[in-house]
């Protein structure tokens, strides 16, 4: 008998919910399974008929880039009841379906496992009123469930990061940039209000995202006197030079005794103690709205795939599993744990335990708030020492959008410290020439959401001469601590100064090193800052050229940077619903080349009007993008037209992405806590950031150890395992 598989989206909508759909829909198709859409999510269900339809392959193209869910969604009171889950199992029954995939939040989820639960009694009285036959009850004797949580609020335990959320902290921090610029001009405050009920994710990192000024969440409220302690805050900022001030407040965010603070009310206090009359932008539903990031894309699809496997595989009484990602991998979670983790905090909020609340949310929830108070802070919180000790900090290699982020958190972490901060000028050359300056905490104001490096960067290994001038340099400036944040030209600068440390004294000082290159190209770190920047400016580039191509039969072949690494390529690929990728690992061979322009042909003469390959742009010296697009016009024989578009620098340049933004700060702090504690200990370590280690710092041995230097790349890519995931869904059954 063939194996039937439902999938709904119940609930509020999220962005990326339909990548998670067509997922699915495709992944099940290839293992020989039936799949069936329920519209409108457990509505659907007790509705049953034509709102429980089969899903073929062409069902979801061009779905990866709309927002919401095309198979609907909508909130069931009745599902609650016996007589809603009843139905609903007769329903799915009826449709020959035992296999679900539910993707939504606590709720819809916590409603499949008591209907999961529960199928062994409802079959039994479904076939005793009649409704259905004992043969149907004997084939489906049960229900299996896997879960995928699509809630832009991440307020799921078992996930890093719910299918949404990333999409929803682009909108806010697109609004909060621009609500800046106007604030600033007319040195106004604004109040941002943001989702959020129960969880103040979105709160917290947009806020830091944003570099606003002062937030509110539902898990932290504030203690009794907070309108004087808001005040004073932002009065230091305006004494510090700031011409603007945004305040970020969650929905669900309440005082000490469980009263509502709303931005009327916070507008209400700013105006009795100062006089101002700020602006208020509530957001609302734009939160949930728009075109899905390329994080909701990719991890929502390799989500979709590990779901349908999860249910394929189920049997007998096994627990309904929660698919979500840890360190940007696939990850799965007990859906019961995870449901009761989840409404635990909660319970703590209700409870006033609020400690409890942030600590259920994970140590890294409870750093951020701490950076973020750190950061939102008008001045030092330490006065510096007279002879306070000297930390460098220093941009190595090509440019990443983020590094000012970086820069900009080092700089602050490194002053509330007490320490004094330099900044190196452009790069390792300016190192070798002496070119540093002091740098106070109003200088880094004002670059949190913005690209390029203000320090300057340059692609530069120093050589043997070189070290002996950089030595100098650190000696003669007093440095003893040094911050270098780049790519691959960073890691290989301080590689060789670790080397040298017996030859050259002034090296014997602690050194940290960080991961910020668009080619992600760097080991020990999933996502180096940046990357995610370069990948959604080549996710929307291909949308572009996606409408561009509309009106016509047209392919495409798209080639990104990334050098030899196929990271942008692959995982751009996997987010843009390309048909075909060429990764600089595995190069292009002819008789690959043949293969591939015959599914090429194939798939325009079966009625496809758009065809796209994406290819990164060291792949191969002789089948470059220009000759690829040359071939397959030339076999297309007039049927259809094939255009090239090379998206080049703008992968590099543009406003850092919100994920990056959050990255950078995480990662520049923890490095000069790393310092820190080395400088107080005496000690004189290289170290590297790795997500292996508690403290994201490791050995720089350890690290670079997994390094690749012939081919600038490290020798375990993480994202190579995504390959299959992208074969699978890119040609459906029968194509080669």
């Amino acid at each position: 008998m063939t194996r039937r598989i439902g999938v709904m989206t119940s609930g509020g909508d999220a962005q990326g919910m339909n990548a998670a759909v067509r997922a699915i829909v495709r992944t099940g198709i290839h293992e020989g399974a039936e799949v069936f859409a329920i519209r409108e999510g457990w509505q659907g269900a007790l509705a049953g008929d034509d709102h429980i339809v089969r899903m073929g392959w062409s069902d979801v193209s061009g779905i990866l880039n709309k927002g919401g869910t095309v198979i609907g969604t909508a909130r069931s009171m009745d599902f609650k009841t016996h007589e809603g889950q009843l139905t609903a199992t007769a329903n799915l029954i009826e449709k020959g379906i035992d296999r679900l995939i539910v993707i939504g939040g606590d709720g819809s989820l916590t409603g499949s496992r008591r209907l999961c639960l529960g199928w062994p009694d409802y079959i039994r009285e479904l076939v005793e009123a009649g409704r259905i036959t004992p043969e149907q009850a004997e084939a489906h004797p049960r229900l299996h469930v896997t879960g995928l949580v699509g809630s832009i609020d991440n307020d799921m335990f078992g996930t890093d990061m719910t299918i949404g959320t990333d999409s929803a902290l682009h909108r806010i921090t697109e609004a909060i940039d621009a609500i800046s610029s106007t604030a600033e001009s007319h040195r106004r405050t604004f109040i941002v209000e943001v989702m959020g009920r129960r969880c103040g994710y979105l709160a917290l990192m947009s806020a830091i995202a944003g570099g606003a000024d002062y937030t509110f969440l539902p898990e932290s409220p504030p203690r009794p006197g907070w309108e004087d302690r808001m005040v004073d805050v932002l009065g230091r900022g305006r004494a510090a030079g700031r011409r603007d001030s945004i305040i970020v407040v969650a929905e669900g965010a309440v005082d000490r005794d469980g009263v509502a603070i709303t931005a009327d009310r916070i507008q209400s206090e700013l105006r009795e103690r100062t006089g101002e009359e700020a602006r208020i932008t509530i957001l609302g539903h734009v939160q949930r709205g728009g075109t899905p990031s390329a994080y909701d894309r990719w991890m929502a699809t390799s989500c979709g795939v590990e779901a349908v496997e999860q249910v394929l595989a189920a049997e007998g009484d096994s627990e309904p599993v929660l698919v979500g990602v840890q360190r940007d991998q696939v990850h799965t979670t007990g859906l019961l744990e995870a449901v009761e983790a989840t409404q635990q905090i909660g319970t703590f909020i209700n409870e006033g335990d609020y400690a409890s609340a942030i600590s259920a949310r994970g140590h890294g929830f409870t750093r951020m708030i701490d950076i973020y108070r750190m950061l939102s802070e008008a001045r030092p919180s330490v006065p510096q020492p007279n002879e306070a000790k000297r930390i460098a900090i220093m941009h190595a290699g090509a440019l990443a959008p983020g590094m000012n982020q970086l820069a900009r958190v080092a700089v602050r972490s490194g002053l509330d410290l007490g320490y004094q901060m330099v900044a190196v000028n452009g790069g390792v050359p300016g190192l070798i020439n002496g070119d540093l300056h002091e740098v106070a905490w109003s200088d880094v104001e004002g670059m949190a959401n913005t690209g390029g490096a203000s320090f300057g960067t340059r692609r530069y290994v120093p050589g043997e001469t070189d070290l002996y001038k950089m030595a100098r340099t650190l000696e003669e400036h007093r440095i003893d601590a040094l911050l270098v944040m780049g790519g691959y030209h960073a890691y290989a600068t301080v590689d060789l100064m670790e080397r040298e440390r017996r030859r050259y004294p002034a090296f014997n000082m602690p050194i940290g090193l960080l991961p910020a290159s668009i080619d992600n190209n760097l080991p020990g770190w999933p996502m180096a800052i940046g990357a995610d920047t370069a990948l959604n400016t080549v996710v929307d580039s291909i949308d572009m050229v996606r409408m561009a191509a509309s009106a016509s039969k047209r392919a495409f072949v798209v080639e990104t940077m990334g050098r030899t690494c196929g990271f942008l390529p692959l995982v751009g690929g996997i987010a843009a619903g390309a048909e075909k990728a060429y990764l600089p690992e595995s190069g292009i061979t002819l008789e690959q080349l043949s293969t591939d322009i015959e599914a090429l042909v194939d798939s325009f003469e079966s009625g496809r009007s758009f065809y796209l390959t994406v290819m990164g742009e060291e792949t191969s010296e002789h089948y470059t993008a220009d000759v690829l697009a040359r071939l397959f016009e030339a076999e297309g024989r007039g049927l259809y037209s094939v255009r090239r578009a090379v998206i080049g620098h703008v992968q590099q340049g543009g406003t850092p992405s919100p994920f990056d933004r959050i990255n950078a700060t995480r990662l520049a702090y923890q490095a000069v806590m790393n310092l820190d504690t080395q400088l107080r200990k005496g000690t004189a370590d290289y170290v590297a950031a790795h997500s292996g280690t508690e403290g994201l710092m490791a050995p720089l041995r350890h690290v670079t150890e997994q390094m690749d230097w012939e081919n600038q790349r490290p020798r375990d890519q993480w994202w190579t395992r995504l390959r299959a995931v992208f074969d699978q869904l890119s040609r459906r059954p029968g194509q080669e």
